[in-house]
């Protein structure tokens, strides 16, 4: 059965704003939430990055069913995977089991900001196949040491493991990442509807999730909604390959400076009126993912949450 799932964009909304969002999540019945893990926004406009972990533990304590996962967590660089399995286990703890790990290889937006190296993709990947061995190793509980290639663990113990194994989803964006989500990962997460990614992934016998993300820019009118897409959401209008590399907010600004609102229609659906939006959310329901997070762009939170629980869940629960 899909399931539906709720953006908490860190980017658009403060700490406080967000576990209200959360909490109107779940009582609007979307079945999870998703929280991207910044350090700073894409856009100015945008002008929100709290610590998601901080976030987490808030939600996980105000709301009472609702599924939790993050999307994405980078565990490489600015975090050391020793830390984001130590703050992992705490989530589902404080969840009751409710905590899904969703990890990605980073941007050099978020990850720059220690001053390390950013590395090429290559090495990235590898490097988050020794973080997943680290998180596993340590949610066994008892003493761990480890000596890869890129990370170092000495005699690290989780006094509060979790109660069972977290999952572990693995974001994609084409074959060298479905390659190493089958090695590695209980799920994948994208934000594409493109079937090859979960072919691939099914077809080594992977039964987990298939997260997808689809942006849509609910409003009064739709013109308004393509006011508020561009306004927020124009860093899309380019792939992964660019936005991984990007290291300030005022790159993005300069980068995004020619885009105009009718260049992001094709990806991005705009307005009132369900039946453009559902056409979206189709694509990715064509494509094979199970997982759908609806990320709902803008300040009205209340409004999204709203029609989504009274004009797309009725629609979407009848197969529409």
């Amino acid at each position: 059965m899909t399931k539906f799932g709720y953006k908490l964009m860190t980017e658009e909304h403060g700490p406080k704003a967000l576990v209200a969002n959360a909490i109107l999540a779940e009582q609007a019945g979307f079945d999870f939430v998703s929280a991207s893990d910044h350090f700073h926004p894409w856009l100015e406009a945008q002008g929100h990055s709290p610590f998601v972990w901080s976030v987490l533990g808030a939600i996980a304590h105000a709301t009472e069913t609702i599924g939790i996962t993050t999307g994405l967590t980078c565990p490489i660089i600015r975090y050391h995977p020793a830390i984001v399995a130590q703050a992992a286990a705490t989530v589902a703890l404080l969840s009751d089991n409710r905590f899904t790990l969703a990890v990605g290889a980073g941007e050099r937006l978020n990850e720059h900001v220690t001053g390390a190296v950013w590395p090429p993709v290559p090495e990235r990947h590898a490097m988050l196949g020794e973080a997943v061995d680290i998180f596993r190793q340590l949610w066994q509980g008892g003493v761990s040491t480890y000596a890869g290639a890129y990370f170092t663990l000495d005699h690290a113990q989780l006094y509060d493991a979790p109660e069972k194994p977290i999952p572990v989803v693995l974001g994609v964006s084409g074959p060298e990442s479905v390659e190493l989500a089958v090695e590695i990962a209980d799920g994948i997460m994208t934000t594409s509807p493109v079937a090859e990614l979960v072919d691939g992934f099914r077809k080594s016998g992977k039964e987990g999730p298939a997260y997808a993300e689809v942006a849509l820019a609910y409003s009064a009118t739709e013109e308004e909604g393509r006011r508020i897409a561009h306004e927020r959401f124009r860093f899309s209008a380019f792939d992964w390959s660019v936005n991984s590399e990007l290291p300030t907010v005022a790159g993005f600004e300069a980068a995004t400076k020619h885009i105009r609102p009718e260049d992001l229609a094709e990806t991005i659906s705009a307005g009132p009126d369900p039946e453009v939006h559902l056409k979206a959310i189709r694509k990715y329901l064509d494509a094979g993912f199970d997982h759908i997070v609806l990320t709902g762009i803008g300040d009205d939170q209340q409004g999204f949450t709203r029609f989504f629980a009274e004009e797309l869940l009725p629609e979407l629960k009848r197969g529409g």
